[in-house]
């Protein structure tokens, strides 16, 4: 890089660094800002400063001619500081490009990064003169070619999408299937091996945990653990360099769309799930690393009587304004670059409910809402809520628009109790197993509004739900009082591991009740990366710090025999356009026949009453799903039927004796799976059971009989 560079004017647009073949032109958005450095540095950190004059509106830029992909660089942003009125311009920071698609490494924690002096009495009102430039990382300049040859989205359709969350690092760090160099990468993702691996399994989309480059909390990196989880995001179009395989010099831009293009090839999804509530900022007292230093003013939400002080509705220290255009408009051009530049397939927004504050209150007819609603991009792309925040009135379960599907916590507490064997679950239950009308059917939503889900990232696996009734989470350093502690969990007997036969057995039998319950429901079912594996974390609910084995996915450890009955159990789900409806149940009787698309029976066979409904003790029940009344065309136009099936529900400890329903509902019943033993054959056990048959079904178990059309 040569000192005698030469500077045109540039354009306002686009804005961050793009390089045309011939130089780059580098555009900010700094509203508040006195004046606007660029920052170049070399490769061993010489730095060359070239103020930034010329501003149209609110966008300062420069055009550098000559300038190529793989330039470092960074901003110094001068204007007031006065953090009593919001603005805490500070030139000694050097600060990240929100708009920098790679960023070349990560935060060496140092004193400098903050804005004012640590030590000072007056806090955050002190003005630090250190220079911050050593310890943070760079922005690179990238080129966005790159030969995507015929990639398209498979456009998994939402009733047939199978949803596998996963870490990227987790997945493959401990897979010795995987070259060395390649495991906890992107590539380790796009592997041969992995993309093996998940269509055996059976899944179709994978939903990554947080990608976008983010911080490590100081406190944590000074207690030896870091933020393995991610959702503290400083780089809202740069995917993170720690999973580069390849480099970070903008080589980690190929190697994720590598990733993409190989799992698409193989007609998987990549779902991100992402983080535009707040920033890896903080709070007040928070670092300088990019946001705050160029115009915190108008990136943050702050307390208007104390202007000093952030709005949090995110229980991390700030929230992004995205009242303001301008910050809305970053949240929708790092959305449109993911879809249109990376070939991401949809997003899952953390803490939706924020984006959706017009002021204090949640608008679901917000600017946020109504802005990516007539998106020609973003509109056709997968949209996941998890529909909380941590302010006032922020459970929105079920109040997301049309076309959006949400995190369904409700599905997920109703199940765990269920299967605990909690009284009173059954009206609740068939809502859940339905695909939850109460929630989605008045706002003309379907069933695939709903992700269902037992276990997320957040909260115990799924082995450990049904061993440990406490959450047990000292490595965390928190003395045990971070993560949930109301886990409508049940250890079976004991906490934690143990020798006992019988307890581990029940455990296992609890886990493939879980699993079963899931793929049969209704909706679109999220799987954790493990669980089918029988992963643990030893009882921590909460290993958002632990990048180590206790988070990753222990390969040589894996339950086969779970594995297996999983695979089984998706792929028949698949199959069987019944357990993956796109409309409703309407409970009326199908045109041809003498039954009705659905009905409820208690054990012994009897159509289910408001009586057998209200029976608080109650804790079984029986489900007919009629292959005739699917009510959906196939691609082509032709009507869909299928098979019809019989679902008995045990959660009761000892065994019942359940009786199939009358000639009417069928007769030649296969009997499919019995999750006691574990049993799973799509042709049959080898028996035809008769209409009004007695089934034993044993104490907390599933059994599901098929009647062939």
């Amino acid at each position: 890089m040569s000192d005698d560079i030469q500077i045109w004017p540039g354009k306002p647009y686009p804005l961050g660094a793009t390089y045309d073949g011939e130089g780059v032109n580098f555009a900010l958005f700094a509203d508040h800002a006195h004046g606007v450095e660029l920052s170049l540095f070399d490769a061993a950190d010489k730095e060359i400063r070239i103020k930034v004059v010329e501003r149209t509106h609110n966008h300062w830029h420069v055009y550098l001619p000559g300038i190529k992909p793989g330039q470092r660089y960074g901003f110094r942003v001068h204007g007031n500081y006065e953090p009593k009125a919001g603005h805490r311009f500070n030139p000694n920071k050097l600060l990240l490009d929100p708009y920098a698609k790679a960023i070349d490494g990560v935060i060496n924690w140092n004193d400098a990064m903050f804005g004012y002096e640590i030590n000072n009495k007056k806090k955050d009102c002190s003005f630090s003169i250190s220079d911050s430039a050593l310890y943070i990382p760079k922005c690179i300049v990238i080129d966005d070619e790159f030969n995507w040859e015929n990639d398209r989205s498979p456009e998994i359709p939402l009733h047939e999408t199978i949803i596998y969350e996963m870490h990227v690092k987790g997945f493959t760090k401990l897979s010795e299937k995987i070259p060395e160099n390649l495991r906890g990468t992107y590539a380790g993702v796009g592997h041969p091996e992995s993309i093996k691996y998940f269509k055996e399994l059976g899944i179709n989309a994978v939903e990554l945990l947080p990608v976008h480059q983010f911080v490590a909390d100081r406190h944590l990196v000074e207690q030896g653990l870091t933020n393995y989880w991610g959702y503290n995001t400083i780089g809202f179009f740069a995917p993170d360099a720690r999973y580069s395989a390849s480099g970070m010099k903008g080589e980690q831009v190929w190697e994720f769309k590598q990733m993409v293009k190989d799992l698409h090839a193989a007609g998987i999804e990549v779902i991100l799930d992402v983080v535009y509530n707040h920033t890896g900022e903080g709070s007040h007292t928070g670092p300088t690393l990019s946001f705050r230093g160029i115009d915190n003013v108008s990136y943050y939400r702050l307390i208007e009587e104390k202007p000093r002080y952030y709005m949090d509705y995110t229980g991390t220290g700030n929230t992004l304004n995205t009242v303001h255009p301008n910050i809305l408009r970053v949240i929708m051009d790092s959305l449109r670059y993911w879809v249109l530049e990376m070939h991401v397939d949809g997003f899952r927004f953390d803490l939706a409910p924020v984006l959706a504050r017009e002021f204090d209150d949640v608008d679901k007819w917000g600017s946020f809402f109504d802005v990516l609603h007539q998106d020609p991009v973003l509109s056709q792309v997968k949209l996941i809520a998890e529909p909380w925040d941590l302010g006032e009135d922020g459970y929105h379960v079920g109040n997301f628009p049309a076309g959006w599907m949400e995190w369904n916590a409700q599905y997920r507490d109703c199940m765990r109790d269920f299967w605990k064997g909690e009284d009173e679950m059954l009206p609740e239950f068939a809502n859940r197993l339905t695909g939850s009308s109460d929630l989605y059917f008045d706002n003309w939503r379907t069933p695939t509004a709903s992700i269902n889900f037992i276990t997320a990232h957040d909260g115990f696996t799924l082995l450990d739900l049904v061993s440990y009734n406490e959450k047990h989470n000292m490595a965390n350093g928190e003395n045990n009082n971070d993560g949930e502690s109301h886990n409508r969990s049940w250890n079976c007997g004991v906490e934690g591991p143990t020798d006992d036969v019988n307890i581990n057995n029940l455990r296992k039998l609890q886990v493939r009740n879980f699993l079963a319950t899931l793929f049969l429901s209704q909706g679109v079912p999220m799987l954790v990366a493990g669980d089918e594996l029988g992963r643990t974390q030893q009882g921590n609910n909460n290993a958002y710090c632990q990048d180590n084995e206790l988070s990753w996915i222990n390969w040589d450890k894996m339950d086969r025999d779970l594995l297996l009955f999983t695979s089984k159990l998706i792929h028949y789900r698949k199959k069987h356009p019944v357990f993956c409806r796109r409309q409703w149940f309407k409970y009326q009787p199908i045109k041809g026949q003498d039954v009705t698309d659905i009905e409820w029976f208690t054990p012994n066979g009897i159509e289910m009453s408001d009586e057998h409904w209200n029976s608080s003790y109650a804790k079984s029940l029986a489900v007919f799903l009629s292959g005739y009344g699917v009510r959906a065309k196939s691609k082509t136009g032709e009507k869909i039927v299928d098979d019809s099936f019989y679902l008995m529900f045990n959660s009761y400890h000892e065994p019942l004796t359940f009786t199939l329903p009358a000639d009417k509902w069928g007769g030649g019943w296969l009997k499919i799976m019995d999750t006691y033993t574990a049993f799973f054959d799509e042709k049959g056990d080898g028996s035809s059971y008769r209409a009004a048959s007695e089934i034993v079904v044993q104490g907390r178990s599933v059994v599901l009989f098929c009647h062939p059309r």
